[in-house]
């Protein structure tokens, strides 16, 4: 890295665990990191307060702010505090404190953003965490196995429907329709040296930031390096039964005109051979050259903070991703040693 570029900026999109994953990783990066989160959560303290007051669902916000928060033992006493969750059987059971937190502020401030802000600084966030759009939104599933014919589809609607649901999801999409996107987080990304998308849960973290129109046209045009990380397992009722390869198909069909330079896949979760094969020309629907690499916490399906952050440093100080193909990192020395041409 040269000295002004010593801070790549990264934008990190997702939800959940799975973004939770990705800003660990890009943290030890860079300083400058943006976090571009979903808002479609239905369910549980999220869920509950979208309905009761009309806020944006905090849940997914919540956990990317704990996930960028400084490391610092005066900061730590807050990071535990957002990530509370009250006990009982009472009004509160359930709730994290930092999502009452945020509808708090969003009510006061009067604006979701500037409540992130608020919530940031007092965690000494270097970066930002965004919503996708400013309103919250809802997943409807187009769901096929449900019927007694295989072939017909139930719609599902709602994102806890859709990622627990028994049948094979075919297609997503969001209401409304064609939202808003979020314009600083449309701005993070044109101003992006790096942009990672992925992993997380597919149909309900993942792919609804390309359903907002501006976001995937920003996507598009963006030269940033962009990087899509792949589950290390299909996940039970979203996406059981999947390929790695199929992951990259169902992406592709709701993100026409999308290309990525990376595809980053653990190692483990996809060994040599045909399956290779096959992800390796799924890839190509991207343009994109699939990096293979230890990037798992040992025996879990959870990417590992410094593996991941490892792999993101190569790809990010390498030379232009011009050339497509494969290219296998499987230890920390193999990586340091790996041509990324």
């Amino acid at each position: 890295m040269t000295a002004e570029h010593a801070y790549p900026a990264v934008v990190a999109l997702g939800g959940g665990h799975g973004l939770f994953a990705t800003l660990s990783a890009a943290r030890r990066l860079s300083r400058n990191v943006t976090a571009v989160v979903t808002v479609a959560d239905d369910g549980g303290s999220s869920g509950r307060l979208r309905a009761e007051l009309g806020v944006i669902p905090p849940g997914d916000l919540r956990m990317a702010l704990a996930a960028l928060a400084a490391d610092d033992p005066d900061v730590q006493d807050w990071t535990d505090t957002i990530q509370h969750r009250f006990g009982g059987i009472g009004a509160l059971a359930g709730h994290s404190v930092g999502n009452l937190m945020l509808a708090g502020l969003t009510e006061v401030l009067g604006d979701p953003v500037a409540a992130l802000d608020e919530l940031a600084r007092l965690l000494r966030i270097d970066g930002r965490v965004l919503p996708m759009s400013p309103i919250a939104l809802d997943i409807e599933a187009d769901v096929q196995g449900l019927e007694a014919d295989p072939r017909v589809s139930r719609c599902i609607r709602g994102q806890v429907a859709v990622a627990t649901t028994p049948g094979k999801v075919r297609r997503v999409r969001l209401l409304p329709a064609n939202p808003p996107a979020c314009p600083d987080a449309v701005r993070a990304i044109e101003a992006a040296d790096m942009v990672v998308l992925g992993p997380g849960s597919w149909f309900s973290s993942v792919i609804p930031h390309v359903l907002v129109p501006e976001l995937l046209e920003t996507l598009i045009a963006t030269v940033a390096r962009k990087v899509l990380v792949l589950n290390l397992a299909p996940e039970p009722g979203e996406t059981a039964g999947f390929s790695t390869e199929r992951h990259l198909h169902v992406l592709s069909r709701h993100a026409p005109g999308l290309t990525v330079d990376f595809v980053v896949v653990d190692s483990a979760s996809v060994p040599p051979g045909r399956e290779r094969e096959h992800l390796d020309r799924a890839a190509e629907q991207f343009r994109a050259r699939v990096v293979y690499a230890d990037v798992s916490e040992h025996g879990t399906h959870t990417h590992h903070a410094g593996k991941l952050a490892s792999v993101l440093e190569q790809l990010w100080s390498g030379p232009d991703p011009g050339s497509r193909g494969s290219v296998v990192a499987e230890t920390p020395e193999e990586r340091e040693s790996a041509s990324w041409q």
